[in-house]
């Protein structure tokens, strides 16, 4: 009974040396302006008040919805009360108030981006419902960009809202508003004719950080064979997270000014050839069997992996793992992964990390590994 008692006392010891730990580097991290951030949304799967917002610096409630004929945003009830809910766990955690999202429309923001009246409205919506909102700052998840005009519009619309926020600061004596935006992994995009560019010197001179969405790389609807949907590294020169900060930073943005973002999620292939499972086999496509056309949860994953005895992979070359089992092969985001990542964006002088979505990942296993890395 003597060695129970002694090792219920040692576990203890441990977890509250842990607790410590943990929150001594949030204290850090706060002093140093470090983001260890997380998306959620109220139809993510899980309800905010089972956020472990002791995992984050930062979280993101999205989207606030843009209305085409008023200019003017609105929010859902969770939204409205997000900040009060995430805080009950972590009083020191920050929020911010996501804006538009990749299923919205992208001409809806072009249009309201285009005139002084418009963005005018927008801004003053925006702004208005962060602070009756307790939000510490505003997310702009403007995305599918594809002329040179809507860049030059967005430019212009981030130019006067810096403006408005800091204006809106002087008037009330408070801190001005962060504001962030979720961008492109890299920041010209090639896929068009011709290929637009960010502004990235603007970018760089309104925005607090940019979240770098270094995700959905591949379709496999559409690569003929296995790939990588969020590598990290790419030997074979194609797109992957660390070209994609070094593209922001040869474009003007400081890298202090960067968040890398990583996927709580991934995607399946179909193989040709079940013996032939590694990067770069031959693929029939998504393997519609299992998840939502081929996409998965890392909840989801760790259950297939479960059920199935799948194989599991790390492969440090690319930073990115994936498993297998039959003809189904998985890519995606495992704690090896979102350690190299994590690694990669501290010692490169990043500004933090972000995860979409947090009701993707599995008993937090992603979220705390993130930290941990980190903190390390």
């Amino acid at each position: 009974m003597l060695i129970d008692l002694r090792m219920k006392m040692e576990l203890r010891h441990y977890h509250l040396l842990g607790f410590f730990v943990t929150l001594l580097c949030l204290q850090t991290t706060f002093a140093q302006t470090a983001v260890k951030a997380g998306y959620w949304f109220p139809d993510s799967g899980i309800a905010a008040s089972d956020i472990d917002s002791t995992l984050f610096t930062h979280l993101f409630c999205a989207f606030a919805n843009l209305n085409p004929t008023t200019n003017q945003l609105s929010i859902s009830a969770e939204c409205s009360s997000f900040t009060k809910t995430v805080q009950q766990n972590n009083p020191s955690v920050k929020t911010l108030l996501s804006i538009g999202g990749g299923s919205a429309h992208s001409s809806f923001f072009n249009t309201m981006a285009s005139q002084p009246a418009s963005r005018k409205t927008f801004i003053a919506s925006s702004i208005n419902l962060a602070r009756s909102n307790g939000f510490l700052g505003l997310d702009l998840d403007w995305e599918n960009q594809t002329t040179s005009g809507e860049m030059s519009n967005l430019g212009t619309l981030l130019t006067e809202w810096r403006a408005s926020l800091n204006a809106e600061a002087t008037n009330t004596g408070r801190q001005p508003l962060v504001l962030t935006a979720a961008l492109a992994v890299i920041p010209r995009i090639t896929r068009f004719n011709p290929p637009v560019t960010y502004p990235a010197t603007v970018i760089a001179k309104t925005l607090d950080w940019v979240n770098v969405m270094a995700y959905d790389f591949y379709d496999p609807n559409v690569s003929p064979t296995t790939r990588s949907n969020a590598a990290l590294r790419d030997p074979t020169g194609g797109v992957s997270g660390s070209s994609g900060i070094s593209a922001w930073i040869n474009a003007g943005v400081p890298a202090k000014q960067l968040v890398l973002g990583f996927p709580y999620y991934g995607y399946a292939w179909k193989l040709v050839n079940p013996n032939n499972n590694g990067l770069l086999a031959p693929a029939n496509g998504a393997d519609r069997s299992v998840g939502d056309k081929g996409t998965l949860d890392y909840n989801e994953i760790k259950e297939f992996i479960r059920q199935k005895q799948a194989t599991v992979v790390f492969n440090s070359s690319y930073g990115t793992n994936y498993c297998y089992s039959g003809s189904t092969w998985i890519n995606y985001d495992d704690t090896q992964t979102v350690a190299a990542k994590v690694s990669y964006a501290k010692t490169n002088g990043l500004l933090g990390y972000f995860a979409w979505n947090l009701a993707q990942d599995h008993n937090w296993a992603l979220s705390k590994e993130a930290l941990h890395t980190w903190c390390a």
